[in-house]
């Protein structure tokens, strides 16, 4: 008989692990409660038992990872199946062998795997929280208990492109911005090492004094020379730092508050946000999740960590029987437009058709947004350029200009 590894939790609550034979895993879990134990997860002890061969380390490394558009693909294609009555497994099994993505094969077959444990699917898409969400899961476990899983892939498959199509706009309205001011640094740079040296050469043959202007781009540029091995490391730890800061959970949540105040791409990625939170809203309470689990649920689909931490916030004050719109008012970070709709939806009972309005409210504004950000941006960075081009002229030819001016007066 194969053997099954456990992990279960005993009659004082302690973890315990272990392995026990069995025909499957639903006659190992019988065994376990009649012993005490309360199942928590239960596995092949080995490949082999189940005729599959896991992938190596190395196989692992190579394979083509996980993305958001197979996730929305998956959803898309389960709809369809289950819409054709094509049974669960069959559908599962049908995925696995469709396409040359190997992650996603082996996570088809694991899933497969589980349901034939006995698992139901939201507990087998639970297990990898790095490709299926906790909205995700929840939206599937709704579809579950209320036997419309098919009609919820598709609600799904829909949720997810606007989500990616929100993302792909709110990289968009970071991207020009930073690679202008990229570019303004390497330039400035490149002055630094490359022109103020040859003219700081010729200005040293003159012996005259030289204008402040001069001397303090002299002085930048000969510390940038002597130590720019110095100045690139720095650049680099600092690079590494940042990244690392907004991956802890208070440097992300820093980073994602000042971000909704960075002038001009601010308030397109709050739109944007705020679009995100009001379609999956949206799309949970039509689903049938309760207003309290659906913030929390909600909470972590607005990739957001500040904004994310105020709407579970108000979680609270739902629970304590106020109305949905006066915790949103105290949240804080919701516009005048959305507690306005969230009132009605309130009042009138529709409230996912009021998120969904919103929602898609602000995507029209973030796409126009968008379009105007150029002409936003171009007066800021044509006066931030006059300024530096400004500098570096009169730096580079106060000099010569008051040379030629002495010249002409000695004649």
């Amino acid at each position: 008989m194969p053997q099954f590894a456990y992990t279960g939790r005993d009659e004082r609550g302690q973890l315990v692990q272990g392995e026990l034979e069995g025909a499957n895993s639903s006659v190992v879990a019988g065994a376990l409660v009649s012993q005490g134990v309360t199942p928590i997860e239960i596995t092949a002890a080995a490949a082999a038992a189940s005729g599959e061969t896991q992938p190596g380390l190395l196989e692992r490394l190579t394979e083509k990872k996980f993305n958001p558009t197979d996730v929305l693909l998956f959803s898309r294609q389960m709809n369809t199946l289950l819409k054709a009555g094509v049974p669960m497994m069959s559908a599962l099994k049908g995925l696995e062998g469709s396409g040359e993505n190997q992650a996603l094969a082996r996570v088809m077959r694991e899933l497969r795997e589980g349901l034939e444990s006995g698992h139901e699917l939201s507990t087998c898409l639970a297990r990898y929280p790095k490709v299926f969400d906790e909205f995700y899961v929840a939206m599937v476990r709704v579809g579950e208990f209320t036997g419309t899983l098919q009609e919820v892939f598709l609600r799904l498959f829909h949720h997810l492109e606007f989500e990616k199509f929100m993302r792909d706009q709110v990289r968009s309205a970071t991207r020009y911005p930073m690679f202008v001011i990229i570019t303004m640094a390497v330039a400035i740079m490149i002055i630094n090492v490359f022109v103020i040296p040859t003219f700081a050469k010729v200005y040293a043959g003159f012996k005259a004094e030289l204008p402040l202007i001069t001397k303090g781009l002299i002085a930048f540029s000969n510390f940038t020379v002597a130590y720019w091995p110095a100045l690139l490391a720095f650049l680099v730890v600092l690079a590494f730092g940042f990244r690392f800061y907004i991956n802890t959970g208070r440097g992300r949540l820093v980073w994602d508050e000042y971000k909704l105040k960075i002038p001009i791409a601010g308030p397109i990625i709050l739109n944007a946000t705020l679009a995100r939170f009001a379609r999956s809203f949206a799309l949970a309470v039509r689903s049938g999740v309760p207003a309290v689990q659906a913030l929390t649920i909600v909470a972590g689909t607005v990739d957001n960590a500040h904004m994310g931490r105020r709407i579970e916030g108000m979680r609270e004050g739902v629970e304590r029987g106020e109305s949905l719109r006066r915790t949103a008012a105290a949240a804080g970070i919701f516009t005048p437009m959305v507690l306005q709709m969230l009132t009605v939806g309130e009042e009138t009972g529709e409230l996912d058709s009021m998120m969904s309005e919103i929602a898609e409210l602000y995507q029209r504004d973030v796409e126009y947004s968008l379009k105007n950000l150029a002409a936003q941006i171009e007066p800021i960075l044509i006066v931030g350029l006059g300024v530096l081009v400004l500098l570096l002229a009169l730096g580079v030819f106060l000099p010569i200009w008051d040379l030629g001016s002495a010249a002409l007066g000695k004649k």
